[in-house]
């Protein structure tokens, strides 16, 4: 349905003009895409709840159960049963606006140009700027959790290597044991369950693996190298708010850069986005038409926790 405007400030052709291109800024705000903000690509985003969604509750569940030889009037069978705990994330909504008043939308009707779209990107660019936030890092006071201050992901600092525990002092074999230790922690922590697929960096990091070669004679660089030999990995990406972190997962205080080795899956974490970016028809307020824009996030969900590991201090 279309947007009907009544205004006594602007003629019916003003009306008209303005409500065709609030359609368009609206229409084009929605194409707008912010690539340098990763939280919505890495971590898998659920909508499942719904826009009336107050909260979210979810259950992690952890199976027990043998099986022994019996005899054939055997009557004391092993039990075997699901245990679930329940928890409950809260929803909260994100508000912003943008307007244009009587004067613009006549000057821009006058000379025939459209209305400038930028107020309505600067909106836009705001949620998505709040949620990437929220993603990672939650708020404490809103009740809401990220990816980085979930206290049941398992987080532990590097190990010391000769020069050091940054990775810029330290050797290539060094950075290596350090990525394939949080690899093998996950994996041995599960019993082989729980398969890593991505890992997580700061930039600077992720430029000393892309960019230092293993050894005098060989143009194989360390990224490379790890990737031909952990064939389950299937992406390391560089994410700027994994650079100096603080207060740190571990619950320390940091700053300090950290690392992040996890299986990219709905069935392990969540994204809760009940209701994505939207925008209200325009109100009028004395001389300004003001659009409200809403949206709605629950903070990451996250499953199973054992799939997920941090290391600081790299």
């Amino acid at each position: 349905m279309k947007e009907k405007i009544i205004s006594q400030n602007l003629d019916a052709n003003e009306s008209a003009f303005f409500a065709r291109e609030l359609e368009f800024v609206k229409a084009k705000t929605y194409d707008k895409k912010y690539p340098q903000l990763k939280a919505t690509r890495l971590i898998p985003v659920s909508t499942e709840a719904g826009p009336g969604a107050s909260s979210i509750t979810y259950q992690m569940f952890d199976q027990i159960g043998i099986m022994k030889i019996i005899s054939n009037y055997a009557d004391d069978l092993p039990r075997s049963d699901v245990f679930g705990k329940e928890f409950t994330s809260k929803v909260k909504s994100l508000g912003g606006s943008y307007g244009y008043n009587v004067q613009e939308i006549r000057e821009a009707a006058m000379a025939g140009r459209p209305l400038n779209a930028k107020k309505a990107a600067s909106v836009r660019k705001a949620n998505e700027l709040k949620v990437n936030s929220l993603a990672w890092f939650g708020d404490t006071d809103a009740g809401l959790v990220g990816l980085l201050n979930n206290v049941n992901i398992p987080a532990a600092t590097a190990v010391t290597g000769v020069g050091g525990i940054p990775w810029s002092t330290k050797t290539q074999a060094e950075i290596l044991k350090d990525m394939n230790d949080s690899v093998t922690a996950i994996e041995e922590t599960t019993k082989g369950v729980e398969i890593p697929d991505t890992i997580l960096l700061p930039i600077a990091q992720w430029r000393i693996i892309s960019t230092t070669n293993m050894g005098t004679g060989t143009d194989t660089t360390i990224k490379k190298y790890f990737l031909d030999n952990n064939p389950e990995i299937t992406s390391i990406e560089w994410v700027n708010e994994l650079d100096a972190v603080s207060p740190l997962p571990s619950g320390g205080a940091g700053p300090s850069d950290i690392m992040i080795v996890y299986r990219k899956d709905p069935d392990v974490l969540t994204l809760e986005i009940p209701q994505p970016f939207e925008q209200f028809p325009a109100q009028e307020r004395n001389l300004e038409f003001v659009v409200p824009a809403h949206s709605r996030i629950g903070g990451v969900i996250v499953y199973y926790p054992l799939a997920i590991d941090i290391t600081e201090g790299i």
